[in-house]
């Protein structure tokens, strides 16, 4: 009778072949590390995901469903391998087979999970009844019969389309973001749906394409033109809408995009706002031309700015109001110029303020180059050099692209703009068009930045593109495949490459980082190559090299010679053994190294080096890591702590130094 429940459990085996039972009873042990191997990567993925949820999840949007999916599932195979482990605590020989054929399958539906799990598009969705802007609507000063204009057009059964147009720094998308919330407010709604969809100047109609999708909440939009055209069509013309197009540079044909053409048979309407006239007229808009601010509506804005404080100086009276005059009634313009001067009441300053404005302004000749340099004004009164960078550093970066606060911070941090104690200074960053206009500009001169990020490049720019006066170089979230043979700059003085997001970004040749002796930032992360190039061996100066979620990387040279090396992130990616020059005694070669990012399938140690932290010297520590236990020990301190994780924990020395010092 003993006997029969064991022979019950080989039976129920029997069902498959008897080899495969013998299989599933022998390679037990082999699978369940093969499966805790892959819920570590699986745990990465989803720490990474949940990271990227943060930086998108804002005002007005939603987690997609099938990101909610992913993320349940998860949760349920996590709970699930808590309840083999309780198993495997007292697996008898009988029920071993059965056990590993329940290992088996969860090895297959890991993977699976892990395939679903790259989202190379965004995590999130526009909120139906907020589609569009991420945040609240600014006080506006004058422009009233502006907005009036465009809202009596709006509710017109005459008027399909509207063109609201005017300098850059004007108050266009200002004026603009007042209706789309007096929409959103209306209690009786005059249209099915409201959505605002950002152009900027670069033109991508995929781009444009994508973003209209997910205001409608179409998911998977079809890769054929014609198709993508099709259901946009479709969709749209389901609803009686407002779209409005901001920043529109050229002319767009609403036909190829897939935006049906508003007529007052079915009652939608378009709204763009562009520093083009012509872009207007093109598309058959009702022009509605955005004035400069009177003299009256400036002096008010710049006290708004500067504060009120200045009035009570009277021999200031007369240098105030030429300053405003020379801001021309923008009001970007007045905004930033009246914020430099915040706090100031002495007369010989503004007075040297107003002298430098004026060589600005009439220093050169054009619309565009006269609101950079009053701009420029501003910026040269900051007067501290990093605080200068930190600006500039914004324009590596996507027009109109929301900058994630720990991202930027971290670049800063790099760049030894800021110390490491920095990082909680802001939320996001969105940079004005004309504010990163006027930033490309002032790089436009002496050490230059190269920007092309976000614009959906397919190949880099020729080697004749490449000055040797190169400092900084974007080609961020871009569509670039390879990097050929023949493509190997002379660029002696570039201090940071940023290339990451390049998804497709597969081959990097070895030529390529021959000539960049002053390289101390790159950025490959979340791209598809499969190696780095032997050549970034000799980039000595190299301060941060970042490969996260390089899934296919596999293979990372000698880091012997990059003695300058501080930050190395290797997360998500697949590499397996840590570099030997940090294993073991080796890591005293990178003695400047302070943060150490990933995650490994075996059992690691090595040795780095950190500045005082919590004022606290620690010189040295050593780190155990294996996939279900991190072990942490500093040489100063008698106490050994054991920590227990779901999966290797990173290790960024000051995190891991908070953790130790709390502890003691």
């Amino acid at each position: 009778m003993e006997l029969v429940g064991p022979i019950c459990e080989v039976l129920k085996c029997l069902g498959d072949p008897t080899c495969t039972y013998i299989e599933h009873h022998r390679k037990l042990k082999d699978r369940m590390n093969d499966l805790q191997e892959r819920l570590v990567r699986l745990n990465a993925m989803k720490r990474d995901v949940e990271r990227r949820i943060n930086a998108e999840l804002r005002w007005g949007r939603l987690l997609r469903e099938e990101v909610e999916k992913w993320l349940l599932d998860v949760q349920t195979v996590n709970d699930t391998m808590r309840d083999i482990d309780e198993r495997m605590q007292n697996v008898s020989c009988f029920s071993r087979a059965r056990l590993g054929k329940r290992v088996s399958q969860t090895v297959e539906q890991v993977e699976g999970i892990i395939e679903r799990g790259r989202f190379p598009e965004a995590l999130v969705i526009d909120n139906p009844s907020t589609v569009g802007v991420p945040f609240q609507s600014e006080h506006l000063e004058g422009e009233i019969m502006v907005i009036k204009d465009i809202w009596n057009y709006l509710v017109s059964d005459e008027i399909g389309m509207i063109g609201v147009c005017g300098m850059g720094g004007i108050g266009k998308t200002t004026i603009v973001k007042h209706i789309y919330y007096r929409l959103l407010k209306e209690t009786k709604p005059l249209f099915d749906k409201i959505i605002w969809v950002t152009v900027s100047k670069e033109l991508n109609i995929p781009k444009l394409q994508q973003n209209l999708a997910n205001a409608m909440n179409i998911v998977g939009l079809p890769e054929s033109e014609l198709e993508r055209v099709a259901v946009l069509m479709d969709k749209l013309g389901q609803r009686r809408y407002v779209l409005i197009l901001d920043d529109v540079w050229k002319e767009i044909s609403l036909a190829e995009v897939g935006i049906p053409k508003p007529t007052s048979s079915n009652g939608s309407k378009l709204v763009l706002t562009s520093r083009s006239i012509d872009v207007c007229i093109s598309l058959d808009c009702k022009v509605v031309k955005v004035p400069p601010l009177s003299n009256e509506e400036s002096m008010n804005l710049f006290l708004e700015h500067a504060g009120r404080g200045v009035l009570k100086v009277p021999s200031l009276k007369q240098i105030l109001d030429d300053v405003v005059k020379e801001c021309d009634g923008l009001p970007l313009a007045i905004a930033v110029i009246a914020g430099s001067m915040k706090g100031i009441y002495d007369v010989a300053e503004w007075r040297n303020a107003l002298r430098e404005l004026r060589d600005h302004v009439r220093s050169v000749k054009g619309v565009d180059v006269e609101i950079y340099e009053r701009l420029k004004f501003s910026f040269d009164r900051l007067r501290d050099l990093k605080i200068q960078s930190c600006f500039l550093y914004c324009s590596l970066y996507p027009e109109d692209y929301i900058i994630p606060r720990e991202e930027l911070i971290e670049y800063w941090i790099d760049e030894e703009f800021l110390g490491t104690g920095s990082r909680q200074e802001l939320d996001t960053v969105k940079m004005h068009d004309v504010m990163r206009d006027t930033a490309l500009y002032i790089k436009g001169f002496g050490s230059r930045f190269m920007v092309k990020s976000g614009i959906g490049l397919k190949e880099l720019p020729s080697k004749q593109e490449w000055g040797v006066d190169l400092e900084k170089v974007s080609f961020m979230m871009n569509n670039v495949l390879e990097i050929p043979p023949h493509l190997s700059p002379n660029c002696e003085i570039l201090s940071t490459l940023l290339l990451q997001d390049n998804r497709s970004l597969e081959r990097i040749s070895e030529s390529f980082f021959q000539h960049m002796h002053s390289l101390s930032i790159l950025d490959l992360s979340n791209t598809s190559i499969e190696q780095l190039p032997n050549s970034v061996s000799n980039l000595e100066t190299l301060n941060a090299l970042v490969l996260c979620g390089c899934h296919k990387l596999r293979y990372v040279p000698s880091l012997e010679k990059l003695k300058a090396l501080r930050k190395l992130n290797l997360q998500s990616t697949g590499i397996e053994k840590v570099p030997k020059e940090m294993n073991g005694f080796d890591a005293a070669r990178l003695t400047k190294l302070e943060i150490f990012e990933g995650r490994f399938t075996e059992l690691i140690e090595f040795n780095a080096y950190t500045k005082s932290i919590q004022g606290q010297e620690l010189t040295s520590y050593l780190l155990v890591m294996a996939p279900l236990k991190a072990k942490f020990k500093v040489n100063e301190m008698t106490q050994e702590l054991t920590l227990k994780c779901d999966g290797v924990r990173d290790s960024r020395v000051s995190e891991l130094a908070k953790i130790i010092v709390a502890n003691k």
